[in-house]
């Protein structure tokens, strides 16, 4: 596999402007830019340096990572453990799980997604993207209904204002499957496709 600079260049440089001290304090000044904007922007920063990798081939890693299902497991853990309330109040408060934050969310949730997402079964893809609408509503449901502070770093009102960010982002995929599916441009297996083909 060669890689290729021009991703390679871009995942590193998201990556390292992300951890620079004005990037991380505007992100984590509020919870919606910590929990979707900060760890989303780690992901894609992962993702960008799996696509640096290459085309993902039949044989990459043998038998370890058959049709992604290892490598997608990584990833949902990883990203279900970092956005966890104790998980993003810790990262404010100890430099060492801040390091670790910008070390695992990339390298183990990013990255494995791009090079495993692909190797999923079209029906596979398609129920992850079904799963993720549902479950965005109610993780904004818990935020906006919870009477205490989940998360300690941040007040209820910021609790509030992820809610209806979660909640904006289950509408627009939802919306955008929704287009998809009736002005038909392209077959479903094609749609769901965010990788590069081998």
């Amino acid at each position: 596999m060669k890689p290729r600079a021009g991703w390679l260049v871009a995942g590193l440089g998201g990556w390292g402007l992300l951890a620079l001290p004005p990037a991380r304090a505007v992100l984590e000044a509020s919870l919606p830019g910590h929990m979707v904007g900060q760890i989303g922007l780690l992901v894609a920063a992962g993702w960008l340096l799996g696509r640096s990798w290459g085309p993902v081939t039949p044989g990459e890693l043998g038998g370890w990572n058959r049709y992604g299902a290892t490598g997608l497991v990584v990833a949902i853990f990883t990203l279900a453990f970092w956005i966890l309330p104790l998980s993003l109040d810790t990262a404010l408060q100890d430099p060492a799980w801040e390091t670790a934050k910008f070390l695992a969310v990339p390298l183990l949730a990013g990255l494995p997604l791009c090079r495993s997402w692909s190797r999923l079964p079209g029906l596979a893809r398609a129920l992850l993207w079904a799963h993720l609408i549902p479950m965005l509503a109610v993780m904004g449901w818990i935020y906006h209904e919870a009477p205490v502070r989940l998360c300690n770093a941040y007040l209820l009102d910021q609790q509030a204002l992820l809610a209806w960010t979660l909640w904006g982002i289950a509408a627009a995929i939802t919306a955008f499957w929704t287009i998809r599916a009736f002005l038909g441009q392209a077959p479903l297996r094609k749609t769901i496709y965010l990788g590069e083909r081998p």
